[in-house]
């Protein structure tokens, strides 16, 4: 099975314009996310974007992309017109954040082995949530497993509610688990959910992966140690930059 890693970059960001060019440490942001890519198990790596500037920019570093509609309503649609475009046919997509340039090769590599499966039509990644201040934001999106594996639910508040116990002895007493929003997808299943309608519980939440269960699919989940670095704002970028500065081994 052929596994492709699509990297979703568009320019015109509300809160942050421009921003898979911002250079970290020297080098554009949307390069660090394809040359971590590059470490994975994936037989290949392109960049979906909507702009000639980022175009521009992969080209300078020896990169892959495809040019996309601008009109895309998420990262998926994005994905899932990329896959369309490629010459070479390929039976699976992990869809990879475009804003997370010092993500873990060996993210993408559970994704791999799970979407490779037969059983497995969708795929993503969780984190155990050890601080309190992440349980309770909204910003953090938190997810509940079945024994299977499989996602029950995704939301923003905190998931399960921890009956008769004080809020500040919730972590001690319960087990959390937030979302790493990266995505694997069997071929098919990315045409599908592109095509589907969004739903009550995806618009109530703001989590379009809701559309997907309320259709019916499984999301099968893997565990994964590692925290990922998102850059949403420039004060994201700014300690994006302090943390890479004290790695020497990010050059």
């Amino acid at each position: 099975m052929k596994v492709v890693g699509i990297i979703p970059a568009r320019y015109a960001s509300t809160r942050f314009p421009g921003k898979p060019l911002a250079l970290i440490k020297g080098k554009p942001m949307i390069q660090r996310v394809y040359e971590q890519a590059l470490k994975s198990k994936l037989d290949a790596v392109v960049i979906a974007t909507d702009d000639v500037r980022i175009a521009d920019a992969v080209m300078d570093f020896g990169g892959a992309y495809v040019m996309t509609s601008p009109n895309h309503r998420s990262g998926t649609d994005r994905c899932c017109e990329a896959l369309d475009l490629l010459k070479t046919k390929f039976d699976a997509v992990v869809n990879i954040q475009g804003d997370e340039p010092f993500i873990d090769p060996k993210q993408i590599d559970l994704l791999v082995d799970l979407i490779v499966r037969d059983d497995t039509p969708l795929a993503s990644l969780a984190k155990r949530i050890d601080d309190e201040d992440e349980l309770f934001s909204p910003n953090a999106v938190k997810v509940v497993v079945n024994q299977e594996g499989n996602a029950m639910y995704f939301s923003r508040n905190p998931i399960p509610f921890m009956r008769n116990v004080d809020r500040d002895e919730w972590l001690a007493k319960g087990r959390f688990y937030k979302h790493i929003g990266i995505y694997a997808y069997k071929a098919d299943v990315l045409h599908q959910v592109a095509h589907m309608e969004p739903s009550a519980l995806e618009q109530a939440e703001s989590l379009e992966q809701l559309r997907w269960l309320e259709n019916g699919l499984a999301i099968r989940m893997a565990l994964s140690d590692a925290d990922n670095i998102s850059i949403d704002t420039p004060d994201d970028l700014h300690r994006a930059e302090q943390y890479a500065q004290t790695k020497p081994e990010i050059e």
